[in-house]
């Protein structure tokens, strides 16, 4: 049965079947230009009509049709009106039976925030005025490349310092973690290099912890920006955006920390650190106010990308920290190890009781020295989060 629309294909000569094709094309572009600038002259006179046409076709992408977790703290993203919107939304009745469980993690969170390792920072116990104290150092054997990109963090951060990393044994991170921590330093950060880049970053918060590992990607120092400003010592403000869940306010508040609490507002600079689908985008713009109405923005640099990729509870470990060799071992039977236990106790109770008299006799107290405690790193391991394929059951799936 011949189709009752003409086609172009069925012409045999080329120019032909070239220039009706044309034709054809131009004069759909033209139908939908008449049509878009009608619909633009009747939403200019009803503004309500653009607003239902907006919220009627919500575009489905993979942030706003992410899978719920129970530990996003925010509303549920899903309450928004689009292709998303959950059942529950739509029937009234069942509002009252999902309230609970929304407002059990806002609680759980707020005993996080209260007994995080962050909680001195934003309790105001230290100084605004003085920034944190950032020790910026680098893997082994760096090279230029990693150098220059630590300057950049350098500048980032007001409080930073860079030191470059020795060669040999003895500078594992976790010693590094413990020497930093012992000089007053509140955060360590090693930019580690493959393939003579730079591809991840170690964060340490001393001086007990958390440590977080974040690959690195996407770097583009300021002198490859395009009409780049420069930067001035002035404490930039800090953005953070997208952080919902319980596992992102931590990540959040950990890079609020590398900041000072109190910006400096006449330097107009402004950091940014925006998560989308668990990629961390950092900027660096200084604003400018154009007129009453209009603000331009101009980046300063760098720009580069973090995912995150393991939390570590406390400093990194050091495996064998100071332990001694392991003694000889002998064979012996169940009962002579239970009578030279019983020995042990017994002599441990008899000291006890010996010292407790002579302390009665004397009347006076052993003093007790008074030393500065030293932060040492672990032996083990504890990791709070680990990132692991299996996890992303879907594209949907972010954790931050």
């Amino acid at each position: 049965m011949p189709t009752s629309r003409f086609e172009p294909s069925s012409i045999k000569n080329k120019v032909k079947r070239e220039e009706i094709a044309r034709k054809q094309k131009k004069a759909k572009r033209q139908e939908k230009l008449q049509r878009r600038l009608a619909q633009a002259k009747a939403e200019a006179d009803d503004p309500l009509a653009k607003k239902k046409r907006l919220a009627q076709n919500v575009p489905r992408t993979l942030d706003n049709t992410r899978e719920y977790d129970p530990s996003i703290l925010t509303a549920n993203p899903n309450a928004e009106a689009g292709p998303s919107t959950l059942n529950s939304q739509e029937d009234p009745s069942s509002s009252g039976a999902h309230a609970e469980p929304e407002q059990q993690p806002q609680d759980e969170s707020a005993a996080d925030i209260a007994n995080d390792p962050f909680a001195a920072y934003f309790s105001g116990a230290f100084d605004p005025t003085i920034p944190p104290k950032v020790l910026v150092t680098t893997s082994p054997k760096a090279t230029r490349t990693t150098y220059d990109f630590c300057d950049e963090l350098v500048g980032v951060f007001p409080g930073a310092e860079f030191i470059r990393r020795k060669k040999g044994k003895g500078f594992e991170i976790g010693r590094i973690a413990g020497w930093a921590a012992n000089r007053d330093y509140t955060h360590l950060m090693v930019v580690n290099e493959d393939m003579k880049k730079p591809n991840a970053i170690t964060m340490v918060h001393l001086p007990d912890g958390p440590t977080a590992y974040f690959k690195l990607t996407s770097i583009e120092l300021s002198q490859k920006i395009s009409g780049h400003a420069r930067a001035t010592a002035h404490y930039p403000e800090l953005v953070l955006n997208g952080f919902v869940t319980r596992l992102g306010h931590t990540v959040g508040r950990f890079f609020q920390t590398l900041f000072p609490p109190m910006p400096e507002f006449q330097g107009r600079q402004v950091v940014t650190l925006h998560n989308q689908r668990d990629f961390l985008f950092f900027r660096r713009h200084r604003y400018a106010f154009r007129s009453t109405e209009k603000v331009a923005l101009q980046e300063i640099g760098p720009r580069f990308t973090l995912k995150l990729r393991y939390l570590k509870k406390g400093l990194p470990a050091v495996k064998n920290l100071g332990a001694p060799s392991k003694a000889l071992e002998f064979d012996a039977d169940e009962n002579e190890q239970e009578q030279q236990a019983l020995k042990d106790v017994e002599m441990g109770e008899a000291g006890a009781r010996q010292g407790a008299g002579e302390g009665d006799e004397e009347g006076t107290e052993t003093p007790q020295l008074t030393t500065s405690k030293k932060v040492l790193p672990p032996t083990e391991d504890e990791y709070l989060w680990m990132w692991k394929p299996e996890l992303e059951t879907t594209r949907r799936t972010f954790f931050l």
